[in-house]
């Protein structure tokens, strides 16, 4: 009796991966714990496309935090990677601390409206001053999500509650504050642009100073009803980009031409090209003060400007204004950080 020969199963593609060889998995952290359909789940999505799409090495990228949802969310992407979950809007100095002692790596830091513009505002003034190299990105929802939606201090005025309370005080514009503090990348996003996001992340992954990203992120729990205006339908119906956003990275081939006059490019520190297409023909990203009219302008408008609004890729981060050596300062031995006593003793002469 015949049998039919058994065929071999077709070989399995194999799996895509990244420049530096490394597949999208490598990129993802735990389950999810947050309400379903946050909008900081969006977020983690689209940090950990930008770190896939970038081949960052996941060891070399600090993440950090402080207490809220929002700090949550770094459990959710490179679970490779360094983390550390700070005391309530306390980052910045961890950041701090952590890029001093190893400014090799990169960081990535994820704060939350209260863990940044009420509790933490303090320090979030001091670490914009500085210019330290970091991306800090702000999950703005404009409610306490983990204690019961009270407003938080980016609500706006006249916005509503669930339970009908109405919102007397003004708010803090954080993307308005760094810029006038002196952060050198600045931009506000909607979780549910994928695609605006996507391309700011990869950008500023690419920047060598602060980079700070506002990224409204509505709360569905106690944030996303008729009166708010962090909702999807608020910022769906009130989004207004100030300019169209593309970037190449420093591995491709960088060969895109667009219509004189009509588009700013901007080279980043590693050479990878920025290119803002202007849809506010009279907006300068490089001028801060045109950045800070134009957000004001907006908030009158009852506008929510989306976009780049400055960056600057001259002035020096805060590693180099201390002249920090190239290795980790945390990796060197005791007798290239501690003075020797006739160093010191010199040092008291030329005092006396």
């Amino acid at each position: 009796m015949a049998t039919t020969p058994v065929q071999a199963d077709a070989p399995k593609p194999a799996p895509k991966t990244n420049r530096i060889g490394l597949q999208v998995l490598d990129y993802r952290g735990g389950k999810t714990t947050l309400c379903a359909g946050c909008g900081h789940n969006a977020i983690s999505e689209r940090i950990i496309d930008a770190c896939y799409e970038m081949g960052v090495q996941p060891e070399r990228l600090m993440k950090l935090s402080g207490i809220g949802c929002s700090s949550k969310s770094p459990a959710y992407f490179m679970s490779r990677s360094f983390s550390f979950n700070s005391v309530h809007g306390r980052m910045p100095s961890v950041a701090t601390g952590a890029m001093l002692a190893n400014s090799t790596m990169k960081a990535l830091g994820v704060s939350g409206d209260g863990d940044t513009a009420s509790i933490g505002v303090g320090q979030f003034v001091h670490l914009m001053r500085r210019n330290l190299p970091m991306v800090y990105i702000v999950e703005n929802n404009g409610v306490y999500g983990l204690t019961k939606g009270q407003f938080s201090a980016t609500a706006d005025l006249g916005s509503k509650l669930k339970t009908g309370v109405i919102n007397d005080l003004p708010p803090i514009d954080i993307c308005a504050l760094a810029i006038q503090l002196g952060a050198t990348f600045v931009g506000r996003s909607f979780s549910g642009d994928k695609k605006q996001l996507l391309t700011m992340l990869k950008a500023a992954l690419s920047h060598k100073g602060t980079v700070l990203l506002d990224v409204i992120s509505p709360c569905v729990t106690f944030n996303d009803h008729e009166g708010s205006t962090k909702s999807y339908k608020y910022m769906q119906e009130h989004e207004e980009a100030i300019s169209e956003v593309g970037f190449v990275p420093h591995f491709q081939e960088i060969d895109v031409e667009y219509d004189p006059g009509t588009t700013i490019n901007v080279e980043m520190h590693d050479g990878s090209q920025l290119r803002l297409r202007k849809l506010h023909e009279d907006f300068d990203p490089t001028d801060p003060v045109a950045a800070t009219s134009a957000l004001m302008a907006a908030h009158a408008n009852q506008e929510v400007l989306t976009g780049i609004f400055y960056i600057d890729t001259q002035k020096p981060s805060f590693t180099e204004l201390l002249n920090l050596v190239d290795e980790p300062l945390g990796t060197l031995p005791e007798e290239r950080v501690r003075p020797k006593p006739a160093v010191l003793d010199e040092v008291m002469q030329r005092m006396m």
